[in-house]
């Protein structure tokens, strides 16, 4: 009661009780009594204050003047990103960086080793005709000399006219590829060949195949202008929302998505985030969420990247081991996508990307691969991985240790075989590796240390959880 009577002096000192009953009064006095009773009092009460019907127009006014605002956001986004360096601006940024590039002596680069003082000054002025300059090549590896390859092409016609380069870099990372060599023609073989490497269960916790591919008729990264980025967008969309079967699934432009998906995305391995330092100095994510999207099927077993490093990463996976059904969802895929647009493709050198690390077949196949005893003998793992030209990485990829003896094991070669030899390097390797950790004899952490595992040239790419 004493509460009561508190609040009761409090509205009365405030004068709120004396403003409720005039409004009453007011209510009462009304000939024809209003529908809203509510809606009277609130206009009584404050005569300032909005009518409903106000209100709804002023917050429709507020929603079209945050589209307005969202909109010339993205228009002065796009204008800068429309501006180019002037001539003499690349020609000083070329020379600065190029000179501390030749005077960092711990740089290991293959950029490093391969732009001499003659390749330099013999495709410094050159460009391409979507206007590439070398600088838009190297840029990234002239500012971070931590690169394993510190270049990356601007668009396809880069490797050719800054061939003196560019050849040698893929020679170098692509062995056995020298200039006598041409890539074959596709052949994605039998998929039925690839028996389940492991039907127990035992050692493979997932496997997954992934191809890069980039679209006809627009340049790559450091060239795409944001309209270019949308039109890609807009017209994978197309194609992949036309897709049927096990490969039928939702688009996902980043641009709009809700934290909360993004989020979990992210979480499960599915989903890319905007580009390591590598890829932000090479100019692969302006403009950025724009342009970007995720495919992802039903069963999450399928995926497609869309504008990320390249137009496309098209990647299919599942737990365990069984890979020839993992790469025919990939073929069946890489098929279906490639009959509504046409691919970049080089006479020698194969499909085309972003990074000439990542050409020919552009096939990574890989499994995540539970090996506790050879792990600890790394000598025996290593000896066996050279033998089939597979490249070991850590449990979380490139610069990672292996968690409780857990490894990423994938084909290293992609160019110069088809795409079904070059899975078929990994699935050889990954049946060996299993045979050996079967018949290693378990050593104990402290008798036997692991060794580092040897550092690759390639950022690594999560592999998605399934």
């Amino acid at each position: 009661m004493a509460s009561r009577e508190a609040f009761r002096k409090y509205l009365e000192g405030a004068g709120a009780i004396d403003c409720l009953s005039k409004a009453l009064i007011k209510l009462y006095q009304q000939e024809q009594k209003p529908e809203d009773a509510c809606k009277f009092l609130r206009q009584i009460m404050c005569e300032t204050c909005p009518t409903d019907e106000q209100v709804t127009e002023m917050t429709k006014d507020l929603a079209d003047s945050k589209k307005e605002i969202c909109c010339l956001k993205k228009e002065i986004m796009s204008m800068k990103g429309e501006v180019r360096r002037s001539s003499s601006e690349v020609a000083l940024a070329l020379t600065g960086g190029f000179d501390k590039l030749k005077e960092d002596e711990a740089c290991t680069s293959l950029l490093k080793k391969h732009l001499t003082e003659e390749v330099f000054n013999e495709l410094k002025e050159k460009k391409t005709a979507l206007k590439s300059t070398l600088l838009d090549c190297v840029q990234s590896g002239l500012e971070h000399h931590d690169s394993g390859v510190g270049l990356y092409a601007a668009d396809a016609e880069c490797y050719e006219l800054f061939g003196a380069l560019f050849k040698k870099v893929i020679n170098e990372y692509h062995v056995d590829f020298g200039d006598d060599k041409t890539h074959p023609a596709s052949d994605w073989g039998d998929a039925t060949t690839f028996e389940n490497l492991d039907p127990e269960g035992e050692f493979i916790v997932s496997t997954r195949v992934r191809c890069g591919r980039s679209i006809e008729g627009f340049p790559f990264n450091p060239r795409m202008t944001m309209d270019h980025y949308e039109q890609i967008m807009e017209r994978v969309k197309t194609v992949l929302e036309g897709l049927q079967d096990d490969l039928k699934g939702v688009f996902h432009p980043l641009e709009g998505m809700t934290k909360e998906l993004q989020t979990q995305l992210i979480d499960d391995h599915y989903l890319f985030k905007e580009g390591d330092k590598f890829l932000q100095t090479a100019n692969a994510c302006r403009f950025w969420p724009i342009g970007r999207a995720i495919f992802l099927n039903e069963p999450k077993t399928f995926v497609v990247w869309v504008n990320e490093e390249d137009h496309l990463r098209i990647i299919s996976m599942d737990k365990g081991g069984d890979l020839g059904a993992i790469y025919q969802r990939l073929k069946t895929a890489v098929e279906a996508i490639g009959k509504d647009m046409a691919f970049v493709r080089n006479e020698r050198l194969g499909y085309l990307t972003f990074c000439p690390s990542n050409l020919g077949t552009t096939i990574r196949a890989s499994v995540h691969i539970k090996l506790p005893k050879l792990g600890k003998v790394r000598e025996k793992l290593d000896e066996a991985a050279a033998k089939y030209k597979l490249q070991v990485r850590g449990t979380r990829g490139e610069h990672t240790e292996s968690e409780k003896g857990v490894f990423d094991i994938s084909n290293k070669r992609r160019l110069g075989l088809t795409e079904y030899e070059a899975v078929k390097e990994m699935y050889d390797g990954i049946k060996e590796l299993i045979e050996l950790e079967k018949n290693t004899e378990d050593v104990k952490e402290e008798e036997k240390p692991a060794e580092a595992s040897p550092s690759e040239t390639k950022p690594s790419e999560s592999a998605p959880k399934v």
